[in-house]
C-alpha cells in the first residue's frame, strides 16, 4: 500500500508509536501516542499529553496539557479532557487529567482537570465527571455518578 501524506494536519513534536494511524486533521502537539493507537479526524491533542497502546480517539475530541491516558483506552467522538481548573486570560493553572488502563469514555463527556478515571472503569455518554472515579464503576449523568461497579 502506497504511503501518503497527512492533509491539513499540524504534527510538531509529536512521537507516534509503531503500527499507530493518525487520520487527516488531526493537531498533535509535542505528545506521545503510543503503539496500535487509532486517532481519529478532528482530534486536538496538547503538549506533554502521554496515550498508552491499544487506545482508540474519536472525532472532535481534545486532550488537554499535561493528561495521561493508560493502555486499552476507548475515547469516544466529542470528549473533552479538561486541564486548566481556573481560566485567566494570561494566568492558568494546569490540572492534569488521568485515565488508567482498560477505561472506555462515551460520547460527549466532559472530564474535569485534576480528575482520576481508575482501571476498567466505564464513563457514560455526555457525562460531566467531577471527582474520582472507582476502578470498575459505571459514570453517568451531570454531575457523574456512580451507577454501579462492573467488576
Amino acid at each position: 500500500m502506497k504511503s501518503r501524506k497527512p492533509k491539513h494536519s499540524v504534527t510538531i513534536g509529536a512521537i507516534v508509536g509503531k503500527g499507530s494511524r493518525v487520520w487527516d486533521q488531526v493537531n498533535l502537539y509535542k505528545c506521545r501516542i503510543g503503539r496500535n493507537c487509532k486517532i481519529h479526524p478532528f482530534v486536538y491533542i496538547e503538549e506533554d499529553v502521554v496515550i498508552g497502546d491499544n487506545c482508540k480517539v474519536q472525532p472532535f475530541t481534545a486532550i488537554g496539557k499535561g493528561t495521561r491516558i493508560g493502555n486499552r483506552v476507548h475515547v469516544g467522538p466529542n470528549v473533552t479532557l479538561s486541564n486548566v481548573k481556573y481560566p485567566y486570560v494570561n494566568s492558568v493553572e494546569i490540572v492534569p487529567t488521568k485515565i488508567e488502563d482498560d477505561v472506555a469514555i462515551g460520547a460527549g463527556a466532559i472530564i474535569l482537570p485534576g480528575v482520576t478515571v481508575r482501571k476498567g472503569a466505564l464513563v457514560g455518554a455526555g457525562a460531566v465527571v467531577t471527582r474520582e472515579v472507582p476502578p470498575g464503576a459505571l459514570v453517568v449523568g451531570n454531575p457523574a455518578r456512580v451507577l454501579r461497579k462492573m467488576r
